[in-house]
């Protein structure tokens, strides 16, 4: 396997990000219903974006938000959305991103990550457990509120 790099989304990569294939059943956990209602009072000034490079194929993508002054706490250090194409799962593209954006958090002064998701068997809360995130939470929608301690 090679090096995993990070690079910015920009015109160049966002195609690539766009076609990530999922493994059979994770389409429903893409979005959850807190994120899609969110988006609308969002601030795009606070989007972090960058695509995971494995050789010289995109293979994931993670978007985080950094907004200190969210009324809602699980917004202001977050991943919004992490993407890793079916074929790259399970080589450490997603914990790299996580890392990544855990980093970025950490520079900009923030102690933790949030991160939410939908609960179901094919989703994403054994990945967020096993790179250390805590169920913390649940929003009005029912989704799982999961925080990492920097």
């Amino acid at each position: 396997m090679g090096e995993i790099r990070l690079e910015e989304l920009s015109a160049s990569n966002i195609a690539a990000a766009n076609t990530l294939s999922l493994k059979p059943g994770q389409e429903q956990f893409i979005t959850p219903v807190s994120y899609s209602a969110e988006t609308t009072v969002t601030d795009p000034a606070a989007a972090w974006q960058r695509v995971a490079r494995l050789d010289d194929k995109v293979v994931g993508f993670i978007h985080g938000n950094f907004d200190p002054d969210n009324d809602h706490d699980e917004f202001r250090a977050c991943i919004w959305r992490i993407n890793v194409d079916a074929d790259a799962q399970g080589q450490g593209v997603g914990r790299f991103l996580a890392r990544a954006l855990a980093e970025e958090a950490r520079t900009r002064g923030f102690d933790r990550i949030t991160v939410m998701w939908e609960p179901g068997t094919e989703g994403p809360e054994a990945f967020f457990h096993r790179i250390g995130f805590v169920d913390v939470d649940q929003t009005q929608y029912g989704d799982v509120i999961g925080a990492l301690a920097l």
